[in-house]
């Protein structure tokens, strides 16, 4: 299975609106070069503090697509404020493997489950419609730079 990445956002400060990118570097054990977890400015920074979950955020858009029709809402990917927005792969199969987005390894950490910062930005009806489906933690093992397009592979674990 073979997948590929559709947008790429980052904020530099919590609450800040997602900016698209044409390319992101990736650092290893730190996050998404400018993103505001990279610079230690997130909403769970604090709480998240040497772990591997806050280095970056995956969500697919077949499950952002999904969520509209099923909620009969209009959200944009960039909206459940997760950094790589991807196609075409079921992310909740890469928990605790190893992947490639291009040429940068990462490791699947946990599902990041939506939260009651996240409803209390975008309404309810996420907690019913998104469990399981608002995407991947994932843990930085190589550094490099990623831009849509860059297709997302398995590694053999």
């Amino acid at each position: 299975m073979t997948g590929i990445i559709e947008e790429i956002f980052i904020a530099q400060l919590a609450g800040q609106e997602l900016i698209a990118q044409q390319s992101a570097q990736l650092v290893a054990g730190k996050g998404i070069v400018g993103d505001r977890y990279y610079l230690g400015e997130g909403t769970f920074s604090e709480r998240l503090k040497g772990l591997p979950d806050v280095e970056v955020t995956l969500i697919e858009k077949e499950e952002v697509d999904a969520f509209n029709i099923v909620a009969q809402r209009s959200l944009e990917a960039k909206d459940f404020r997760r950094n790589i927005v991807t196609k075409g792969y079921r992310l909740n199969d890469l928990v605790d493997r190893t992947f490639l987005i291009g040429n940068v390894t990462l490791k699947g950490i946990r599902l990041c489950e939506p939260c009651a910062h996240l409803a209390g930005i975008l309404g309810n009806d996420i907690m019913d419609h998104m469990i399981h489906k608002a995407g991947l933690r994932a843990q930085i093992v190589t550094s490099g730079d990623i831009a849509p397009g860059d297709k997302i592979s398995l590694l053999e674990n």
